[in-house]
């Protein structure tokens, strides 16, 4: 995760895993690469500002964190779009779950997934590079080399969906606002900073200390808020109706817990912006809810809804099949997975007595068999990851590097000594269902731990209390890997009980921490951003993204050092390396899977550009095809 995904947070009101949390980086603007930048970048030196040097300013249309960005000033649109693509018709797709409010900021209830996208942010980044921003609701940037402060001019003709403009008033109720409703983690992150409106249009944004990462990607992500329509509520509170936003769409109707229509905005102020021009095409977005995804899976094979994404390999290759997929009115496609993707995890939460021995951790990893869980139900799809940092160049590799191990020195009494052997690894099974090999690794490591069997239950040699935890898990998720994991541990006297809850019961528990061990998504990471601290640093301990909730000095020493160097990819690359060995050694949590392709099927209703964004699959790219739509079934019309 990065640092401004606290501030994505705001913008996306993502309060679970999510986030999560990613990444953020860039070039240090000297006053002889400043020249060589693409896009209208103005120098200035104000010599009286600072007693030692001199400051320079810039003023930008556009800037990146991490290189220069790919566009330039006067781009007519992105490269992965069809500026032409006609606007209209529908696309449905489905969540699983339940929804009871509109307001994804809220510290209560479950949001409605998608509302986060009813708010603009000042800049906005491309589908095919990494944290370069361009203008949206904002104009122009100006700020300085000390990366203290910037200064944003806003679009005189951003308006919210109501007509009613958007101003920096507005820029600076919303930080105001967050500030004083927001979630905890939001606050803490970013005390000390101040959002002053200078007039209408002019906004001031001021750091405590200096930071290029900081600085530009909490101007960059900058969600607004319409202040005459917040003022008067409050923030942490769910939200029954859908509030005003500044986006594209609106939604037009809804039912608490079941569906919710996203209509564009005939009036939306920012057509003709550039990095709109091929997006937004549908007329109408439904989102229908479903409480099974089995039941899901299957409305969608009846028409009932566009698009689906498919996570389950089993599904893939046995359920996508039938009259609709041979005769191509449903299409199916897989992508080769080349970038940073999410991974699945089992986080132990080490607040629990009974995880804090990194052996018993060690020896219950030893017990998930994903080799024979991977052939035998996933269709031998997916990867164990092995790193946090996975598809990326900074996960660990081989035994740390001389520079790695300099990072690691002055923390070794808090390490385990494994940080300093070979990068983390999980012996593989055999693959014949039966784990003997780990299973009697496992045997040992908790009898180090102070385990012993006695009457066919693992207790503890002092206390005697038998070794019995709950696996909490989401209603109608893939738990296929559930019984043979607990298998296997009741053949080391282990007792796992499992229960399974609905969305919001489990997102309720997170946030209390009420759990042993739970199912957890981890996002893909870029590349190592200071946002880290969000997931793994002892500052944000009670943070329900820090899912197992490991911290310690190492760790926030080596994220510390992070915007330090964010223009050196050399020194960035031994940090995330080294950073990567210290988090795995901890065991805290054991690894699923991710993916090898990325599966999804969709009615054949569409066209789409001829080239897809590097980063995503590109729906929002995407447009309706009444001649295809036409020869769909009559059902699907």
């Amino acid at each position: 995760m990065h640092k401004n995904n606290i501030n994505k947070t705001f913008n996306s009101g993502i309060l679970s895993k999510l986030l999560v949390v990613l990444c953020s980086f860039g070039c240090f603007l000297t006053q002889t690469n400043a020249e060589e930048l693409v896009g209208p970048l103005q120098l200035v030196e104000l010599s009286e500002q600072d007693a030692t040097r001199s400051e320079k300013i810039y003023t930008t249309t556009h800037f990146a964190l991490f290189g220069q960005p790919k566009y330039a000033e006067n781009f007519t649109h992105f490269d992965y779009v069809n500026p032409n693509a006609p606007k209209g018709g529908i696309i449905r797709q489905a969540e699983i779950g339940s929804f009871d409010n509109f307001n994804r900021l809220a510290s209560r209830g479950v949001a409605e997934r998608h509302s986060h996208s009813l708010y603009e942010t000042l800049f906005t980044t491309s589908g095919d590079e990494l944290d370069s921003y361009y203008p949206l609701l904002a104009s122009e940037i100006t700020y300085s080399d000390q990366y203290k402060w910037a200064e944003v001019v806003l679009n005189p003709n951003a308006c919210f969906s109501d007509g009613v403009a958007v101003t920096a008033y507005d820029v600076e109720f919303s930080f105001n606002k967050m500030m004083a409703e927001g979630v905890s983690q939001y606050r803490m992150y970013y005390q000390g900073y101040s959002v002053k409106a200078l007039d209408k249009y002019r906004v001031r944004f001021e750091l405590p200390t200096p930071n290029r990462e900081d600085l530009l990607s909490f101007v960059g992500d900058f969600s607004v808020l319409p202040q005459h329509f917040w003022q008067d509520k409050n923030l942490a509170e769910p939200l029954a109706t859908p509030p005003i936003g500044s986006a594209p769409y609106v939604i037009s109707d809804f039912k608490l817990g079941q569906y919710a229509i996203y209509q564009l905005n005939p009036n939306y102020w920012g057509n003709n912006l550039s990095v709109n021009q091929g997006l937004n095409n549908f007329e109408i977005k439904r989102i229908d809810y479903y409480s099974d995804d089995d039941v899901a899976l299957e409305a969608f094979k009846a028409g009932e809804y566009d698009f689906r994404s498919e996570s389950q390999p089993k599904k893939w290759f046995t359920q996508y099949q039938g009259k609709y997929f041979d005769q191509e009115y449903i299409l199916k496609q897989q992508d080769d997975v080349t970038k940073a993707i999410n991974s699945r995890w089992l986080a132990f939460n080490l607040e629990r007595p009974l995880f804090q021995d990194i052996k018993v951790r060690q020896a219950l990893t030893l017990a998930y068999d994903f080799k024979w869980l991977n052939h035998v139900f996933y269709y031998d799809s997916f990867i164990q990851p092995m790193s946090f940092f996975s598809y990326t160049p900074y996960a660990a590799l081989g035994k740390p590097s001389e520079r790695e191990r300099q990072l690691l020195m002055p923390y070794a009494a808090i390490l385990p000594d494994t940080v300093f052997g070979e990068a983390y690894n999980i012996p593989s099974s055999n693959g014949d269902g039966f784990n003997r090999a780990n299973l009697l690794k496992a045997k040992q490591l908790l009898q180090q731990a102070g385990w012993v069997i006695k009457d066919h239950r693992l207790v503890n040699i002092q206390t005697g209390e038998p070794f019995e935890f709950e696996l909490l898990t989401y209603m109608g998720a893939d738990n296929k890997y559930v019984i043979p994991f607990q298998q296997n541990l009741a053949k080391l006297g282990i007792k796992m009980n499992v229960s399974s809850v609905d969305y919001a019961q489990i997102t309720r528990r997170l946030r209390k921490r009420d759990f042993d061990m739970i199912p957890t998504n981890y996002s893909k990471i870029d590349y190592p951003t200071s946002g880290l601290m969000i997931l793994w640093g002892s500052e944000y301990l009670n943070s329900s993204w820090n899912t197992s909730g490991l911290h310690n000095a190492a760790i926030d020493s080596l994220i510390a050092l992070i915007p330090n160097y964010i223009d050196d990819e050399e020194e960035l690359l031994y940090i995330g390396r080294a950073l990567d060995r210290v988090l795995t050694h901890a065991y805290p949590m054991i690894p699923m899977w991710m993916p090898r392709q990325i599966h999804y099927a969709y009615w054949n209703k569409f066209d789409k550009p001829k080239i897809k964004p590097v980063y995503s699959i590109g729906v929002n790219t995407w447009w309706y095809d009444a001649d295809k739509a036409n020869k769909l079934p009559k059902n699907n019309e």
